[in-house]
């Protein structure tokens, strides 16, 4: 009689499913490298598998935009979250109990720290600050800084400097707020990438996909004519007619 034996099922170790807000995700090194992963650089499986345990770790759903790894040329690769993540993560935790922000200006010789991010009139916005509360710490964890630290002076940067400074502190408060949630993770604003960096790179993969997508696409091949009863002879058709 014959014997089955069942052949060794060989598992994807790179694999990971975890939970995210309800859904489950579910990565792998090849996943990330060619879905979530920005840039024309190459990355490693360190890299990956630091990004892939970090997204577990915090619950993060790249799908959503929540994250994703950029890597330009022989710079590190940087992974980069969304500030929504961040407020997520943080209001999740128990001990949360709010944060204040705002800008900070010169205005009559004078620095100010304002609430939100309306600058007054003839006031020079210079920072931005934020406080992070947690019912289980004495004091707020504060962020203050420094707009020429962070001003990419291109994208929208040039449009929206006070939203932009403000987020910067709100993400380093919440980071220091809470280290065990949001340690080594960053927005892109504070990533050494800029805005356009990304869009370029990001078209260029999609140019390249589509042209290749193009490329593997069969020529179609031209139905045969026909010719009416009395066509001409294709020789005839090739000698020049000369009328007088």
């Amino acid at each position: 009689m014959a014997t089955t034996t069942n052949a060794p099922q060989v598992a994807d170790k790179a694999a990971v499913t975890y939970l995210a807000a309800g859904q489950e995700v579910k990565l792998s090194y090849n996943i990330v490298r060619n879905y979530l992963t920005k840039g024309n650089g190459e990355v490693s499986d360190s890299d990956l598998m630091q990004f892939i345990s970090v997204c577990k770790f915090n619950q993060l759903n790249p799908f959503l935009n929540e994250a994703y790894l950029i890597k330009f040329g022989n710079q590190p690769a940087q992974m980069i979250v969304s500030k929504e993540a961040y407020l997520k993560r943080a209001d999740a935790c128990p001990n949360y109990e709010g944060m204040q922000s705002g800008i900070i200006v010169v205005m009559n010789d004078e620095i100010l720290e304002l609430e939100g991010g309306f600058i007054p009139a003839k006031a020079q916005l210079v920072g931005g600050w934020a406080k992070v509360y947690r019912s289980d710490r004495k004091f707020p964890c504060i962020a203050k800084v420094n707009l020429s630290e962070y001003d990419k002076k291109q994208s929208i940067w040039s449009e929206k400097k006070a939203t932009m400074i403000e987020k910067v502190a709100q993400v380093q408060a919440l980071r220091t707020a809470f280290p065990s949630q949001l340690g080594a993770m960053y927005v892109q604003d504070e990533a050494n990438v800029s805005d356009v960096q990304v869009l370029e790179t990001t078209l260029h993969k999609v140019n390249e996909e589509n042209a290749e997508a193009q490329a593997q696409k069969p020529t179609p091949t031209p139905a045969p004519t026909e010719q009416p009863p009395h066509a001409p002879s294709a020789k005839a058709a090739t000698e020049p007619h000369i009328e007088f």
